[in-house]
This record gives structure tokens, C-alpha cells and sequence, in this order.
């Protein structure tokens, strides 16, 4: 009977025929391609976070998972959502940036226009080394003022 258990246990086991895990901070992510019982093979995204609980001796160390099943018929659809979404966080943060440099000018009343110039373009190059995409245009407004002595 035990033996019929594992005989059980095995054959429901997805095979893994690639894996890949990324670590970020606490967090690992594992991505696993499998084939399910037909050899069709599917993308199962894992989540796992460290959490402790308690302090010195009573730390209990324990890992709290997540789970994403991906299909093959749904790969076009889910990456295009995600590049969206990462897009529209790149922009935010790109419009946040620019956002606190003009900021920072107004708050030192920054007169010298060819360094806003060039702290704008400094941004915009580290953004696109992070592979931070641009739509559209960046307009750039610069007040040219009198220098009060």
C-alpha cells in the first residue's frame, strides 16, 4: 500500500525541464518550465519570501510561497500587460525625477541653463541604461532671469 502511495505521489509530479532563480533582497523567484501530464509545457512562476518571527533563540524562520500558473496560449498576452506596466512605472518615475530637478532649480534658483541642460540629459541617459523607454516628447521649460547682485 505504501509503495502504491509513492507510485502515486511520483506520476502526479510535475517534470521540471528548466528552472531559473532570480534572488532580490528576502525574495527568490523561481520560474520553472514543466510539462503536465499530456507534454504540454507550462511556466509556473514561484514566489518565496523569508519570513521571521520571534527574536534570539525563538526565531522561527519560515518561507511564504506564491504561486503563478502560466500557459503557453496566454505567453503573447501576459508579457505584453507586463512590458506595459513596467513601461508606465518607468515613465512615472522618469516624470518624477525631472519633476524633482525642476524642483531643486526653482528651490536654488538656478540661473545656469546649459547645467539644467545637462542634468536632464544625465537623468535620461541613466534612465535608458536602466532601459527606461520614452514616449513622446520631454519639454523643458528654463527661465532665463538677471542675475540680482
Amino acid at each position: 500500500m505504501e509503495d502504491l502511495k509513492k507510485k502515486g505521489a511520483d506520476m502526479n509530479d510535475k517534470e521540471i525541464v528548466f528552472s531559473k532563480s532570480i534572488k532580490a533582497g528576502k525574495r527568490i523567484y523561481y520560474l520553472d518550465v514543466k510539462k503536465n501530464r499530456k507534454d504540454e509545457m507550462f511556466l509556473a512562476i514561484t514566489e518565496s519570501k523569508k519570513v521571521v518571527t520571534g527574536e534570539g533563540e525563538d526565531a522561527q524562520v519560515s518561507f511564504e510561497k506564491h504561486k503563478i500558473f502560466l500557459y503557453r496560449e496566454d505567453f503573447e498576452k501576459f508579457m505584453n500587460g507586463l512590458n506595459e506596466a513596467i513601461n508606465f512605472i518607468n515613465q512615472k518615475e522618469m516624470l518624477e525625477v525631472i519633476g524633482d530637478m525642476n524642483a531643486k532649480a526653482d528651490a536654488e534658483n538656478v540661473i545656469d541653463a546649459d547645467a539644467n541642460i545637462e542634468a536632464a540629459l544625465e537623468a535620461i541617459a541613466e534612465m535608458n541604461e536602466k532601459g527606461m523607454e520614452l514616449d513622446g516628447e520631454i519639454k523643458i521649460d528654463i527661465d532665463f532671469e538677471e542675475p540680482t547682485l
